[in-house]
């Protein structure tokens, strides 16, 4: 009786979330899923027909360059910030004169909305009347099209985006690091471990879930980057600078092609997943080995 209850109790207290989780991520993903099944365009009634959604893809350029941009959107952006927040972490974990201002600092930006951070970096990086261009212009360098270009826009994508979450996974870090045991540090430097030597065998190897945990939430959140471009570029020009999330957006609310942009959503929630599993699997057999 006593696990019959206990049972009962777990199932109540798990209901509220199950139902959430249902009501908020169950049931709009298989809708989304039932949709790309479909030739549906928001109005009227919908057609399936079958794989012809996924089959167009294919064929389609500008969902090919999307895709191009969000892959060097997500390697630039892994590449940099999970290394350099660690460092800032590193940095502002000593006892300094105004760490915790410089930590607030440091976290500013990310609690500013994205579209206020494209709108903000809109007058840093636009070609004609950006800041950076002006400053580099009695150099004699540009104008340099940093956004809307065929080269340069998804890098510039990727320069905003770490600028605007370095300070989140930086406060990940540091939290790890002040999890971090003491004892094992003190009996490492009582063993003549040097500074480096601390930080590539005693630290780093202890913070391996850390390192998944942000290295995971950044891949996700380059896989649902939109207001960025949005404010930036617009996507384009001739949606040469869309993203996997701003092209689905254009598929299904500019064109009506519902069945199609649910096709697109469908393709990003598969290849976020594959993406944070791989790299969990990755950084798992590191740890064992």
């Amino acid at each position: 009786m006593v696990w019959v209850s206990s049972r009962w109790k777990i199932a109540l207290m798990l209901a509220p979330a199950l139902v959430l989780f249902t009501a908020f991520f169950v049931y709009p993903v298989g809708y989304a899923i039932a949709y790309s099944f479909t030739d549906s365009a928001g109005f009227g009634a919908a057609k399936f027909v079958g794989l012809d959604n996924y089959v167009a893809l294919k064929d389609d350029p500008f969902f090919w360059q999307s895709l191009r941009n969000t892959v060097v959107i997500l390697v630039v952006s892994l590449v940099i910030l999970v290394p350099a927040s660690f460092a800032l972490a590193l940095l502002l974990r000593r006892r300094i004169k105004g760490g915790g201002g410089l930590r607030a600092l440091v976290f500013g930006p990310a609690i500013i909305a994205p579209i206020l951070v494209g709108l903000i970096w809109v007058f840093i990086l636009d070609p004609k009347i950006g800041l950076l261009n002006r400053f580099l212009e009695p150099l004699g360098i540009g104008p340099i099209q940093w956004i809307g270009g065929d080269t340069l826009t998804p890098y510039s994508v990727s320069l905003v985006f770490i600028w605007s979450s370095i300070g989140f996974a930086m406060t990940i870090f540091y939290a790890g690091l002040q999890l971090l045991p003491g004892d094992v540090m003190e009996a490492s430097q009582l063993d003549g471990a040097s500074p480096w030597q601390q930080l590539r065998y005693v630290t780093i190897p202890m913070m391996q879930e850390t390192f998944a945990i942000v290295a995971v939430l950044m891949i996700t959140n380059v896989f649902k980057i939109f207001e960025l471009v949005y404010m930036l570029t617009g996507g384009g020009p001739v949606h040469r600078s869309e993203t996997l999330v701003s092209y689905m957006y254009f598929v299904t609310f500019t064109n009506q092609r519902y069945g199609s942009g649910m096709a697109i959503a469908v393709v990003i929630f598969v290849l976020g997943a594959l993406t944070s599993l791989a790299y969990l699997a990755m950084a798992r057999r590191r740890s064992l080995a």
